[in-house]
């Protein structure tokens, strides 16, 4: 997950009582450390489908400690003996928890967010998969383990823009970590990622973008009374006769049309819309 450079856009946040902001805190600070006990004690002892009931289970009481409501349509992949890929437009960090509340996942994340507290050793232990964007030739190496993270009938997910956004442009999907499901001949469900107002207007304080640290991003979230995370999930594309490049296209387009956006960093989408049925 990157960002882009720049200064984030200027937000004006309806601010919740400070009690009420010092309580959601302490509740995501004990929360923080069920994970730890979960990861130490439960995690390594359970077969797939505990794993699946544990990480939903986090990431929805995550995202109710945030106020932080998802509202899902289409179909997100099953959980089951046959890999899926989910590709996804990328706007905050809240974009994992919001996806792993639907559906037990292993993001693709940049290798930078190992070293943050806390945070980074909870991403290494539940099976986040790290790119090391410095290097050329990681992609190989990261490849093989989604190649063998889909043979093992997992969900993977990335971020192929590789970096985020606001919401109100899609950027260039990049073709190359699409490889492994293109070799395993899995099934690559497209989601649009928007977060509203309870009005369904765009709503920007969630966006983890500029020179924003996590800690001010994650503040923001805090301060806000009440995001809607909207999940749109387009139909799954067979990737069977086409090569990564066409996967990547196609993809693209699905999630453009979600998000009614007519081409890579144009046409930004409407007030009070939202995402519409799965093309």
């Amino acid at each position: 997950m990157g960002r882009p450079n720049g200064p984030p856009e200027t937000l004006s946040i309806p601010r919740t009582p400070r009690l009420l902001r010092a309580l959601r805190w302490t509740r995501l600070v004990l929360h923080l450390g069920s994970a730890l006990v979960l990861l130490r004690f439960a995690w390594p002892r359970a077969d797939a489908r505990r794993r699946h009931e544990i990480a939903i289970g986090w990431s929805r009481d995550l995202l109710t400690i945030l106020a932080i409501r998802v509202h899902c349509e289409g179909r997100p992949p099953p959980h089951g003996r046959h890999g899926a890929m989910i590709a996804a437009n990328h706007v905050s960090w809240a974009d994992i928890f919001a996806i792993a509340s639907i559906r037990h996942t292993r993001f693709i994340a940049k290798s930078e967010i190992r070293d943050w507290p806390i945070a980074g050793w909870l991403a290494e232990r539940s099976g986040t998969i790290f790119i090391r964007r410095a290097r050329r030739h990681d992609t190989a190496r990261i490849n093989a383990m989604v190649h063998d993270a889909l043979a093992d009938g997992e969900c993977v997910a990335l971020f192929p823009e590789g970096t985020t956004t606001q919401g109100d442009r899609l950027l260039k999907f990049h073709s190359s970590l699409f490889e492994p499901a293109v070799a395993n001949r899995a099934l690559v469900y497209p989601v649009a990622v928007r977060y509203e107002h309870a009005d369904a207007t765009p709503h920007r304080s969630a966006a983890y973008v500029g020179d924003l640290s996590f800690m001010q991003s994650l503040a923001l979230v805090i301060r806000t009374r009440e995001t809607v995370a909207r999940l749109v999930f387009a139909e799954p594309i067979d990737t069977g006769e086409l090569s990564r490049q066409e996967v990547a296209a196609e993809a693209h387009r699905r999630v453009a049309t979600l998000l009614r956006l007519a081409q890579a960093g144009t046409a930004p989408a409407r007030a009070g819309d939202h995402p519409g049925a799965p093309p």
